[in-house]
């Protein structure tokens, strides 16, 4: 069964000025991924706005990122909603669609109990063949519900579709007694993205980062470096990260994402409501750092495109 692995991108949903999905720009953020050598596509997370989406929309992102990438990269997709129905329902698509497997994100907002948590997985792999993938994703401190590695145990053995957790809390306490699920044949990904080096270090498969997005550079140098033994440059590429991803604000103002992708030639679009969008000045602003930000780390980032 297909898992993530090495640098795995939660990719932004760009909006037009009319507030409407812009799905060509979808394709050439996918194409930008690829080319800066990422190893996974992750749409409709966090990053990508998730609760801001209709089904239809997510339903739509999911194909064209299946289709545009066209099996040179491993992609699966965020399918974690509000409802079960939609859930079900957009984990059913992303199968249908070729996809490699689905994140699915806890219920939010609701606290629940274990055995709701249980029965929420269960529920939605036994709508799915055995044979697709499926990762749990644990953010207990946006979604409120946590998955103790007990818990994780019970329903990994009762969902042959479930390889792997997502987790997003920087607990490495946690993400080590995960790597022990299912006799250590389990895979976890973290999404604290100053984790990766360290994560890998431990046994960890990759990262599911919203920071790779517009600067990937950085994180694909980590993992290069770590396939081949260089850890003295695989934990120098990893400070240059930590870096960014100050600059980026760890991903909580998702405009900056999407300005920095526009500055480097890519159209990130804007974000949508009730987010707001960077003003002109702080644009101009910046792209001042982002210059001074590139220049300094050259070693692994290439000189950006000017935009139109």
């Amino acid at each position: 069964m297909k898992k993530l692995f090495g640098v795995i991108t939660a990719m932004t949903t760009p909006f037009d000025s009319e507030h409407r999905v812009d799905y060509e720009a979808i394709k050439e953020q996918v194409e930008f991924l690829i080319s800066k050598g990422v190893n996974c596509l992750y749409p409709c997370g966090t990053t990508g706005e998730m609760y801001f989406l209709s089904d239809e929309e997510r339903e739509r992102i999911a194909e064209t990122v299946v289709r545009q990438a066209a099996k040179r990269v491993t992609v699966f997709i965020h399918t974690g909603a509000m409802s079960l129905d939609s859930v079900i329902r957009l984990s059913r698509h992303a199968y249908k669609i070729g996809a490699d497997g689905i994140g699915v994100v806890t219920p939010s907002y609701f606290g629940c109990s274990d055995e709701v948590l249980f029965r929420y997985y269960v529920e939605i792999c036994g709508a799915l063949p055995d044979d697709f993938s499926v990762y749990t994703y644990v953010i207990p401190q946006l979604a409120k519900n946590d998955i103790s590695v007990s818990l994780m145990e019970k329903i990994a053995g009762a969902c042959p579709q479930v390889v792997g957790v997502k987790y997003s809390s920087p607990d490495f306490r946690r993400i080590s007694q995960y790597l022990t699920v299912r006799d250590g044949d389990f895979s976890v990904v973290v999404g604290a993205d100053d984790f990766f080096f360290p994560a890998l270090v431990m046994g960890c498969d990759g990262t599911v980062s919203g920071c790779s997005g517009p600067m990937p550079e950085a994180f694909v140098a980590v993992y290069k470096y770590f396939l081949k033994g260089d850890y003295d440059r695989a934990r120098r590429a990893q400070f240059i990260t930590n870096q960014h991803c100050q600059f980026l604000k760890y991903g909580g103002d998702l405009s900056i994402f999407k300005n920095i992708l526009t500055l480097r030639g890519v159209p990130g679009g804007a974000v949508r409501r009730p987010l707001l969008d960077l003003s002109a000045a702080e644009v101009a602003d910046l792209k001042i750092q982002l210059d001074k930000f590139l220049m300094n780390n050259d070693v692994v980032f290439q000189k950006r495109r000017e935009a139109n």
